[in-house]
């Protein structure tokens, strides 16, 4: 057995833990922390939409690519002065294409970029392709993304509550799915990673990862609190944790099994194919996977034993295992001799009474008196013979 394999067996027997909801308020601090950084940066910078979101002119040329292609082909579109051109963005295509993008312009101005584009590149203007996109057609793939997200987090809400029969298990994950959104939302803003159509599939796959392994840990939950309430063994967050230590291995395992051919696309299609679908797809995978076994481990447990400790039952619960709890201590903590000082003041008598024969034997040197009464039998079951007196003996 391998070394996380053997800690897994022990996390499950309970045999060794982590308290995860016992420090929730330093993961929620750090969530919270987070998510706030996550919303000013959002708010602040705002999403670097792409051009099929925004609209615009889109140039591409072959090319060979060197360390200066970006600069010069930006300087030899902006010597055009076209209207409205703004600031192009320029990228390359696996060392062999530019890529170059404008905001909307006239239909003369779009000739005069891409003559531009073909004298830096050396080669004919015919060569180099372009295409208008409308920011209409952003925009509907904007709205059907978000009409797409309601649509899931409702029927998530629904689920849960009929598996689990519960909605307090409903509220914990859809929180924590939109903690994980939230995230890599702002992470896009902060770092100025462009905003596409596959982004946005992506954005929309990592909730089916977040779910997964909530479901998951939700199930372990369940499973350990079956009945909880007509024991005083252990609390609601007690088991819930004892859930997690038990299931952290698996997601563990999950996350970064998945994480290994995700990484591997977004080096493939970063590196050697360049801005694309391909990087803009793997990378919001990447980030909310990554984030998803993070909130489905420290998040949506803790957010689960909040919610049910609030429950009268629970409350009764944690009053009847304090209490124990405080009675083991008790007994753990008094000395030994403190037991015999509850015994019946008879029995105490009978014992003194019993031992002063004995402590005068021993103190004048004489043989132990004999018992006047007859010996009970041994362990074994047989009859011990009775002392006789000195005069019938040989009688």
């Amino acid at each position: 057995m391998s070394k996380l394999g053997a800690i897994g067996a022990k996390l499950h027997r309970g045999e060794v833990s982590y308290d995860f909801i016992g420090h929730r308020k330093f993961w929620f601090s750090l969530s919270a922390v987070l998510v706030i950084i996550s919303l000013a940066g959002l708010f602040a910078r705002g999403l670097a939409l792409g051009i099929e979101f925004k609209g615009g002119v889109e140039y591409e040329a072959k090319v060979k690519v060197t360390d200066h292609t970006v600069q010069d082909f930006g300087d030899a579109v902006k010597a055009t002065n076209a209207k409205d051109l703004g600031d192009p963005v320029v990228t390359t295509i696996n060392n062999e294409k530019v890529r170059v993008q404008t905001k909307p312009l006239a239909q003369n101005d779009i000739g005069t970029v891409r003559a531009a584009i073909a004298k830096e590149a050396g080669i004919p203007a015919e060569q180099v392709t372009s295409q208008q996109i409308g920011a209409s057609w952003g925009k509907q793939i904007a709205d059907k993304a978000i009409l797409a997200l309601v649509v899931f987090l409702i029927a998530v809400f629904a689920v849960i509550w009929l598996y689990f029969r519960e909605a307090k298990a409903s509220m914990a994950a859809i929180i924590a799915l939109i903690h994980d959104v939230t995230i890599t939302v702002g992470l896009y803003a902060l770092i100025g990673f462009d905003v596409t159509p596959a982004t946005v599939i992506g954005v929309l796959t990592i909730l089916g990862y977040s779910l997964y392994d909530t479901v998951v840990v939700f199930d372990k939950v369940r499973e350990n609190t079956r009945g909880i309430t007509g024991s005083n063994r252990y609390t609601y967050s007690d088991a819930t944790n004892l859930a997690v230590n038990q299931t952290v291995v698996r997601s563990i395992n999950t996350t970064v099994t998945a994480l290994l051919p995700i990484g591997a696309i977004l080096v493939v299609g970063t590196a050697v194919l360049g801005t694309g679908p391909l990087k803009d797809l793997s990378l919001a995978l990447f980030v909310g996977v990554a984030i998803g076994a993070y909130s489905s481990i420290f998040i949506a447990p803790a957010l689960l034993a909040v919610f049910k400790e609030r429950e009268p039952g629970m409350q009764a619960l944690n009053k009847r295992v304090t209490a124990k709890k405080a009675q083991i201590a008790a007994a753990a903590a008094a000395p030994v001799g403190v037991a015999t000082a509850g015994a019946p003041a008879g029995a105490a008598a009978r014992s003194d009474v019993q031992d002063t024969p004995r402590k005068a034997d021993r103190a004048t040197g004489s043989a132990p008196t004999p018992s006047s009464r007859p010996m009970k039998a041994a362990a074994a079951g047989r009859p011990q013979p009775t002392r006789k007196p000195r005069s019938k003996r040989g009688k």
